[in-house]
């Protein structure tokens, strides 16, 4: 049992790292697609507003993406050993948490930016996504108050 254990942990290593790596390389490819689109906005005489808030919004979430992939790697690969408290598990949590609600107020404040440059009523749906994200901090917020109370009621051990 404990060599089927053990294979198991490798897998699931091995299948982290290769998801991991999948989405380091996704990652620089939204920076690369990015960078392109804006250059071809450039050759092409268009307006490079434009194409540069779409490439700033593509790069934040390809920043967030690379997040997700580090996040992965540290982790769940290069971690040697399991969560043992609910410390441990609430902390990276957080971690992982925080990288969502970064992305989301960081992709509503390019909304805005791009919303505010063509038709002010589209500002409704950046001030809902900043809401969202509001709503999440708050949520991560209540858990961690939540979490660390019941922690603090557990036994010691």
């Amino acid at each position: 049992m404990k060599r089927l254990t053990a294979i198991y942990h490798m897998l699931t290593r091995v299948l982290y790292g290769i998801a991991s790596f999948a989405l380091t390389v996704i990652s620089l490819a939204m920076i690369g697609v990015a960078g392109f689109d804006v250059w071809h906005a450039a050759e092409a005489s268009e307006p490079l507003k434009y194409a540069m808030l779409d490439g700033i919004g593509l790069v934040v979430v390809s920043l967030a993406v690379f997040d997700v992939a580090k996040y992965l790697m540290e982790e769940e690969v290069l971690r040697d050993r399991e969560l043992r408290s609910a410390s441990e598990a609430r902390e990276t949590l957080t971690k992982f948490f925080v990288i969502i609600i970064i992305a989301v107020t960081l992709e509503a404040l390019i909304f805005v930016l791009g919303a505010a440059s063509k038709n002010l009523s589209l500002l409704v749906y950046p001030a809902i996504l900043f809401g969202v994200a509001s709503l999440m901090m708050v949520s991560l917020a209540l858990y961690l108050r939540l979490s660390s109370q019941a922690e603090e009621q557990l036994p010691s051990a």
